[in-house]
């Protein structure tokens, strides 16, 4: 067994895995990071990629147009992350409770509307990106295949993820939206819009949340079942959690986290000798063992999670 996984082509396909495993990690985690770095933690991530991978799949199957499809998969992101924001930011509600229900909420109407439009038919399949091949970049042994031989969407969330870097780290805006988590009354008091900020971020949230659950209909799987996501929005906070909220970081996080999917799935393929319901944990455990040793090690905003009252302290 030793012999078939140290090989060039076992570690070449195992890595190619990883890199499809975690692009939606990735798209989900940049969103959460505009969230969490204007002050607003949304746990409601697996929501946000839930009803993404829904609409997107109702829009590509409707109209059989991808680019449809992908706009009504960051519709239906934006969506439950604006209801996350209003409750957080207009009402001052738990953002954590709030976080949770709307997971329950988009798992039961995408369910619901799933059976209204499906008919009794599980087999209605939804046109894919197809793989576009670098040239000279994607001989690279091992990663080339992975990194350089995918869809449009993974390379535009490698832009992304330098875009989002330059943006908070040279850009007086990006400043902006990170003194607003660091605290809202300091940003408040030299003239930035706390309330304006918040909704761009959650906005932002879910256009990119909506495209993480997008990438799993338009790019992988071409269906939509109930609970796609499976836990991934979860999988993606702990990305960001272990990345330090950084977007290179998170990347990084959810490259091991999409690691460990593409090991399962790779040793199931190679008939190991184990339960399948053994190696589904593989990716989970992973996570848990990463949160515990990590515990304690993240930069978080200061002000993640506590809702701004203007004229309070």
């Amino acid at each position: 067994m030793l012999e078939q996984i140290i090989t060039i082509g076992f570690l070449t396909t195992f890595f190619s895995a990883a890199v499809r495993m975690a692009i939606p990690l990735i798209y989900a985690g940049l969103g959460e990071i505009f969230a969490e770095k204007a002050g607003i933690l949304n746990i409601g991530l697996e929501g946000v990629m839930l009803s993404g991978a829904f609409f997107a799949y109702a829009g590509g199957m409707f109209t059989g147009n991808i680019a449809i499809g992908l706009l009504c998969g960051m519709l239906g992101g934006m969506f439950i992350s604006m209801i996350h924001g209003i409750l957080s930011i207009k009402l001052g509600k738990d953002q954590s409770v709030s976080g949770i229900a709307l997971n329950m909420f988009a798992l039961g109407i995408t369910s619901f509307l799933y059976k209204l439009i499906s008919t009794g038919k599980t087999d209605k399949q939804v046109p894919t990106l197809t793989t576009i091949k670098i040239p000279v970049l994607s001989e690279i042994p091992i990663i080339g295949e992975g990194l350089f031989h995918q869809d449009i969407l993974t390379y535009i969330v490698y832009i992304l993820v330098i875009l989002v870097v330059i943006f908070y780290k040279k850009t007086s805006l990006g400043l902006s939206f990170s003194s607003i988590g660091e605290s809202p009354y300091a940003a408040d008091t030299a003239g930035i819009s706390v309330y304006k900020y918040q909704y761009i971020s959650m906005a932002l949230n879910g256009i990119l949340g909506g495209l993480g659950g997008s990438y799993l209909i338009l790019v992988q799987l071409g269906a939509f079942t109930e609970n796609i996501t499976s836990g991934r929005g979860y999988i993606a906070l702990a990305a960001v959690i272990l990345g330090r909220y950084s977007p290179v970081g998170m990347a990084l996080a959810a490259l091991v986290f999409g690691g460990a999917s593409g090991l399962q799935i790779r040793l199931q393929a190679m008939g190991v000798p184990l339960p399948a319901q053994a190696l589904n944990m593989i990716p989970y455990i992973i996570t848990l063992l990463a949160l515990l040793i990590f515990v304690g090690k993240n930069k978080k905003p200061e002000s993640l999670a506590k809702p701004y009252i203007r004229g309070s302290r």
